[in-house]
């Protein structure tokens, strides 16, 4: 860890270090952020914070600079206390007063709307006087942590002020968070707009689940190790399991969230990065285009059944107890309409027609209020072919499996039979657990702090381009317009629990369970 207050060494600076040299971190070079929407809770809760955690940990450079851009009528000095209140409340690393000192000297705020073009010829003003004050470089990434529908103005805002147009030697970025469109045509025209003012290289669409340590995890479990590749394919496996569980509502989240549902919420971009991930061959080089590559073969590759009723099931959450509290079901939280038709519990079944995984049904459910917060991806192996064991010794006995912990409890388990001790034959599952809370002295970061540095550093293998998000809008459209042609209301569940029966059944056509997590 390099010490704040320290002068900065980077690798290119350092003679005594190798290119392949890992024991001194990467370190951002001279560059700013703007950040649009910076009142909203995601800026407060993860975007501030994760700035000032790469700060603590060294990652920034001196001069790094933070632009807040939004209506309220603030100067600096207030940006800066809005900014100090989300650190000391959210930041995972300790506060550290000469750290906060030191960031703090390169806030500035710019007050205006995002139809303003006045306000944007202020802020060029503003990040060309840090690249004198600052020496930020002409270096400068932009997050529009802001609704989808301001995308398209912002990006010909900055295209029109000068703002997206780097002198030579130097780069401009933008940041997007999802949702990237509502469906493929709505994300071909997003990608159009967007890509028509900055170069599709300069174009980081988030998923903050990529940039998790378990998910990079899966990569380094399937590739750096010669244990479990020779069985990850059709051979040994049954089949797979992909979950995302939140135990939470809607919250305030009614006005976006009654719009889009479950599936667009989270299948679209989440859920089907993870299988692409778990489903792809071994790329030639942990390069961008390496990895996407390889992501967006299994992405074509990606077949629904033909009866989309029984491969699919859609639910509600009704009220319930969660967590010995009682709770509402959905269509009593603020905001919902009466006659809502969204789901807030998805499950999908899809296949990967590819020689490795041809027979292997995919699994994906996400849903609200459901029994515990938990994501997972959960490899499920086929039975022995032969048990030398009488049946009453094994009647116990389940699927071997690999389950790749995403959250809350980051980790790996593998499930395999045991003897059980004693003078019988009995063989039962075991688990053998690794979490990295136990394994390794340094805390993960938030993913925010990965993808934020990679921003700045121009690293992308973490962010989706444009034709991963075509391709999953290509796999959900279909499923979404079925939904939309059934007059039924989606399927009930009281809060708290696993999800509609209809999802239970929908496992058990094809012999299988939900895993339990």
């Amino acid at each position: 860890m390099v010490e704040p207050g320290l002068p900065v060494v980077t690798a290119e600076h350092n003679p005594l270090r190798q290119p392949d040299d890992k024991r001194l971190p990467r370190i951002a070079g001279p560059c700013s952020m703007v950040m649009f929407g910076v009142t909203g809770d995601l800026a407060r809760k993860k975007l501030m914070p994760a700035i000032y955690d790469l700060a603590n940990r060294g990652l920034l450079p001196p001069g790094f600079s933070l632009v807040g851009f939004a209506r309220r009528d603030w100067d600096d000095q207030d940006f800066a206390e809005v900014v100090h209140d989300s650190v000391r409340k959210h930041a995972r690393t300790p506060f550290r007063e000469d750290v906060w000192r030191s960031l703090a000297e390169g806030f500035r705020f710019v007050q205006g709307a995002f139809d303003d073009t006045e306000a944007f010829t202020q802020l060029a003003r503003t990040v060309t006087a840090l690249d004198e004050e600052r020496g930020t470089g002409g270096n400068h990434a932009f997050y529009l942590s802001i609704p989808p529908g301001w995308f398209a103005p912002v990006c010909e805002q900055l295209q029109a002020s000068g703002l997206s147009d780097p002198r030579p030697g130097t780069w401009r970025r933008v940041v997007i968070e999802k949702p990237f469109g509502h469906d493929l045509s709505s994300a071909q025209e997003l990608n159009d707009i967007v890509e028509s003012v900055f170069p599709p290289d300069s174009v980081f669409r988030i998923d903050h689940y990529l940039g998790k340590e378990t998910v990079q995890n899966l990569l380094a479990l399937r590739f750096a190790n010669q244990l479990f590749e020779p069985v990850w394919n059709a051979n040994y496996v049954d089949h797979v399991q992909i979950t995302m569980a939140e135990d939470i509502g809607i919250g305030g989240r009614a006005g976006y969230y009654d719009e889009v549902g479950a599936a667009k919420d989270v299948i679209q971009n989440h859920l089907l990065q993870l299988l692409a991930l778990t489903a792809m061959e071994e790329p030639v080089g942990f390069t961008a285009d390496a990895v996407r590559a390889e992501k967006e073969k299994v992405l074509t590759s990606v077949r629904l059944p033909e009866d989309l009723s029984a491969a699919t099931c859609r639910g509600r959450y009704t009220a319930g107890r969660q967590g010995g509290e009682l709770v509402g079901g959905y269509l009593e939280e603020d905001g919902v309409a009466e006659d809502s038709t969204t789901e807030t519990y998805a499950a999908v079944t899809v296949d990967v027609h590819t020689r490795r995984w041809a027979g292997v049904p995919f699994y994906l459910r996400t849903g609200k209020r459901l029994g515990k917060r938990v994501t997972e991806i959960a490899v499920v192996f086929k039975r022995a072919p032969h048990l030398p064991f009488t049946s009453t010794a094994t009647e116990q006995l389940g699927h071997n499996a690999i389950v790749i912990r995403v959250q809350p409890d980051e980790g790996v388990t593998m499930r395999f039979g045991s003897k059980v001790p004693g003078t019988q034959m009995e063989v039962r599952d075991v688990t053998m657990d690794f979490g990295y809370g136990a394994s390794f002295t340094e805390s993960s970061p938030e993913a925010y702090e990965r993808l934020i540095l990679d921003v700045l550093l121009g690293d992308p293998p973490l962010f989706p381009r444009h034709e991963e998000v075509e391709l999953s809008w290509k796999i959900l459209d279909p499923i979404v317009a079925h939904w939309e042609a059934d007059d039924r209301a989606p399927h009930d569940y009281p809060a708290g629990t696993w999800g509609p029966p209809q999802a239970d059944e929908l496992m058990r056509r094809d012999g299988r369970e939900w895993r339990l997590p």
